[in-house]
């Protein structure tokens, strides 16, 4: 299994570059870079980690068709691929808490996604393009500049209608905070697709987004990890019922302001949802520990690799650096 790693889209394009170079150095597959509202934009702020490694994957995650037209998408990937030898990458998902800050209400996520991809692939291909699709239209376009390959066109994809389309279209998926059962059901799903359009793993990419909470102190980690709880997609009923009682699945349902207050005040305390609760919710969703005892972390992420994960994208928080050289040390020979 592949080791890739995501950083965070606020930090500047040097302190990005360096922490790619490092991770080049120490056998981390690729760097992915979220594409938030408060963020820097994503494809500028790589250009410089672009221009300046070698061998590391890289790209943004997830970008959506709804804030962004999919032709500016394509040029914008197209240029980093350019930047980077062809080395860029993408995933396109339908969009979420950016667009509810903005106001915009996507409709046929499905359909929207499926375009997208469509449209950065046939203007990837250098040729001229028009597209004619129920969402998005294209007309006479070409790219004359373009040299470098095409770059990889991942879908966000965990539920059945988006990953049966990622299927037909797309050249991989990336999940979101999926613990090894219902990865291993996505699967499943994503198989019996791919089947019906004549393709396999892994030639087409199966990873997912995993939140990387492992500090020096376990008790820290847990905090920490507490504190992200509402960026887990924990608003999810059928995930939070393969770990919860079903009276604790309706409080958590029931909690999301209280999330959300936590979440902004930076703490790992949540008004009304027991610590019992909230300490599952990290076990199942997250990647949580200590450096002095990597067993537990190693093994759930063995758990995911025999779901049928051909990459797992660690996202770091504190101390990056850090956290960078750890895995490269001790994930990546255990696991690649």
């Amino acid at each position: 299994m592949q080791i890739d790693v995501i950083l965070d889209a606020r930090a500047r394009a040097r302190e990005l570059a360096e922490l790619g170079q490092l991770a080049e150095n120490c056998g981390i597959n690729g760097v992915w870079v979220s594409s938030l509202l408060d963020s820097r934009d994503p494809f500028a702020n790589m250009a410089l980690l672009a221009q300046t490694t070698s061998r590391i994957r890289l790209g943004p995650i997830a970008v959506n068709p709804f804030d962004t037209h999919p032709v500016k998408i394509a040029s914008a990937l197209l240029t980093l691929n350019e930047m980077a030898a062809g080395r860029a990458r993408i995933v396109i998902g339908g969009g979420g808490e950016v667009l509810q800050a903005l106001d915009i209400r996507p409709e046929r996520r499905v359909r929207a996604v499926r375009e997208c991809v469509e449209i950065i692939r046939a203007a990837a291909s250098g040729e001229r393009i028009s597209y004619a699709g129920e969402l998005f239209r294209v007309r006479n376009l070409q790219l004359r500049w373009l040299e470098s390959a095409a770059p990889a066109i991942h879908v966000g994809a965990s539920q059945q209608q988006m990953l049966r389309m990622a299927a037909r279209c797309a050249d991989g998926i990336m999940m979101s905070d999926m613990p090894p059962g219902p990865a291993a059901q996505a699967i499943a799903t994503l198989d019996a697709a791919l089947d019906s359009h004549g393709r396999q793993r892994p030639a087409f990419a199966t990873n997912a987004f995993t939140a990387w909470h492992v500090c020096p102190d376990r008790d820290h980690a847990l905090r920490e990890a507490r504190r992200w709880l509402l960026l887990r997609g924990i608003f999810r009923p059928w995930l939070l019922a393969g770990f919860l009682d079903p009276p604790d699945v309706d409080l958590v349902m029931a909690s999301e302001a209280a999330f959300a207050r936590a979440f902004a005040a930076g703490s790992h305390l949540v008004e009304g949802v027991p610590d019992r609760v909230l300490n599952t919710m990290v076990d199942k969703l997250t990647v949580s520990g200590s450096p002095d005892d990597m067993e537990p972390v190693i093994d759930k992420l063995r758990k995911l690799r025999d779901a049928g994960l051909s990459s797992v994208a660690l996202r770091l928080y504190a101390d990056p650096a850090a956290s960078i050289r750890l895995i490269g040390e001790r994930v990546v020979p255990e696991l690649s």
